[in-house]
């Protein structure tokens, strides 16, 4: 009789926690430091210091989700429909200087309402996944057959200036080394088909990209040999010539070229949010941790646009969850987060 009334408060208070579950989870992309300023005058308005900092995190959360060639289709969004996505936000800090208010504020979207925006916009989103690359940047001047590596490649001194805190891809550049130089030296004439595997695993990175400079009198064509763990993609990019004595066309030509591999790298992590593929998962409802820890993990996946708990009984919990993808692309994406599945009846196990 004990054991009974025990078990009926368990599912008492089992039943009032998963009705906070029952219904699809909410999801959000958060945007941190927006910061803004402006002189305190007559018409200071702090209302509309606020509405800068929207239309600034609606801007940075797009430069994270969409392809540079899809930027132009939402420039023109109005401030109310910006606020429609917009869950919460936080302001973080506020300053008065020198009679300048400046404001830090952050801005948390509500991922569903943020992808439906841009289906109606024909835009696949991208999922925000930030990557470390190796980049050996190469720089060949043809005029003189010389091949800079390290010292004097003003592609190696200005790569790690020019940076953006929405690049996905963060860069780690390779340390003077010698035994590198002289190797590279040595494939000079070869060094289109040179796979730089010796260097390249010195850094114990799954992903690298080798970007060859080829410098002539009208052009600069670029080579790219990129690794994405063991798929490897190349890719070629010309611009107009450049002027390496000046700073700002360098500059330049390296945003553009960072653009490209964002992109490409946008371009793999692609959400179709046209596919909506339904699955369901038991899990042992005894594992607590468990539980959390698989809510946790598909919170933090993008291509889970929804999943919520459906029922439970003495044994098992049960999930339902919408993924904007493949079975194929689902069970790879869980297994890099250590979850596998038992797919072999409709309602998957976690093994």
């Amino acid at each position: 009789m004990l054991y009974q009334k025990h078990l009926y408060i368990f599912f008492l208070i089992l039943a009032l926690s998963l009705s906070f579950f029952s219904t699809s989870k909410a999801k959000e992309f958060f945007i941190d430091q927006i910061k803004i300023q402006e002189k305190l005058e007559n018409n200071f308005n702090k209302e509309k210091l606020i509405n800068k900092g929207f239309m600034k995190a609606f801007e940075e959360l797009m430069s994270k989700l969409v392809q540079s060639k899809n930027i132009a289709k939402i420039k023109n969004i109005r401030l109310n429909e910006i606020k429609s996505m917009i869950e919460t936000f936080t302001i973080k800090e506020e300053k008065f200087i020198n009679k300048t208010y400046n404001l830090n504020m952050g801005v948390s979207f509500n991922k569903k309402k943020v992808f439906e925006y841009l289906k109606r916009k024909n835009i696949f989103p991208t999922q925000i996944k930030e990557e470390n690359f190796l980049l050996i940047p190469i720089f060949l001047d043809q005029e003189n057959n010389d091949i800079l590596v390290f010292s004097n490649n003003p592609i190696y001194d200005k790569w790690k200036l020019i940076d953006d805190k929405n690049y996905l891809i963060k860069y780690v550049l390779p340390t003077e080394d010698l035994e590198d130089l002289n190797l590279i030296r040595e494939n000079y004439y070869d060094i289109e088909n040179y796979d730089f595997k010796k260097i390249i695993e010195k850094y114990f990175l799954e992903n690298s990209i080798v970007a060859i400079f080829f410098k002539n009198k009208d052009e600069i064509k670029v080579l790219s040999k990129i690794n994405i763990k063991s798929e490897k993609i190349i890719k070629t990019t010309s611009f107009d010539d450049i002027n390496f004595e000046n700073k700002d066309e360098i500059n330049k030509l390296i945003s553009e070229l960072k653009t490209v591999y964002e992109d490409f790298w946008k371009e793999k992590n692609l959400i179709n949010t046209s596919i909506k593929l339904p699955i369901s998962v038991q899990l042992d409802n005894k594992d607590y941790d468990l539980s959390l820890k698989f809510e946790d993990t598909l919170n933090k996946i993008d291509l889970v646009s929804s999943f919520s708990i459906n029922s439970f009984n003495k044994d098992f919990i049960f999930y339902d969850l919408i993924f904007n993808g493949t079975t194929k692309n689902f069970i790879n994406v869980m297994k890099e987060k250590n979850f596998n599945f038992d797919t072999q009846n409709k309602i998957w196990k976690i093994k």
